[in-house]
């Protein structure tokens, strides 16, 4: 896919990500402000904690965004960076962009703590415990302590972050089945592993799971080193 067959708008929120003294990825948020087709990008330049990031001319960038129904990868080279009139990054137009389509029901595998409580107990049971994989649509549930059957509505709670931002995720979800655990789950002494739709119907909520979920599907594809 070519560069500009994107269209993408001004503004548009990009991930780059770089590779650190002692061989580490580091991520970081930018915005597309500009482009020459065929010579340059212009990006705005990331600002952490209110400190801008410098890049060094000839430094490779992984660039990943989100676009419409899936996710747009590419590499870049900086050319330079500015800081008159106004902090600007310019990188290496693309040669071009690989793109990866996300479907509702696909997963990602993550460790995300969560605690759940059984909506359909009257005293309200609750556990901690893991989601294993996720994905918009459901997850893999394992929990310390089994409180809730085959057909019972939970919530579920956990601290998110994307990007720069963390977010408290509450969800209703309905339990669909048992399964059988793993290994690493039973060395985990999660004895409860259940396979869970999602129910809720806030739209707030729904922003933050969607935002979530998208946001480790693009992780999962990012290279884990530049080249």
């Amino acid at each position: 896919m070519e560069f500009s067959d994107l269209k993408l708008p001004y503004g548009t929120s990009l991930q780059l990500q770089v590779t650190n003294s002692v061989g580490q990825p580091e991520r970081y948020t930018a915005r597309l402000v500009g482009a020459v087709p065929g010579r340059s990008l212009i990006f705005s330049v990331p600002r952490p904690g209110g400190k801008l990031v410098r890049f060094r001319p000839g430094q490779k960038l992984a660039v990943r965004l989100m676009i419409a129904n899936g996710i747009g990868l590419f590499a870049a080279v900086v050319e330079a960076q500015t800081t008159e009139p106004y902090p600007l990054l310019y990188v290496s137009y693309p040669e071009a962009v690989t793109f990866k389509g996300i479907r509702g029901a696909t997963r990602v595998t993550v460790n995300l703590p969560v605690t759940t409580t059984n909506r359909d107990d009257l005293g309200g049971a609750q556990t901690s415990g893991f989601i294993a994989d996720i994905s918009t649509s459901g997850a893999r549930l394992e929990l310390r302590d089994a409180i809730v059957n085959v057909g019972d509505t939970l919530s579920i709670e956990a601290q998110v972050q994307v990007a720069e931002l963390k977010r408290q995720l509450t969800v209703t979800a309905v339990v669909r089945s048992r399964v059988e655990r793993s290994t690493q789950e039973r060395s985990q002494e999660l004895p409860a592993v259940y396979g869970v739709e999602f129910t809720e119907r806030d739209q707030d909520a729904l922003l933050v799971l969607y935002a979530y979920v998208f946001a480790q599907i693009v992780e999962e594809q990012m290279p884990h080193e530049l080249s």
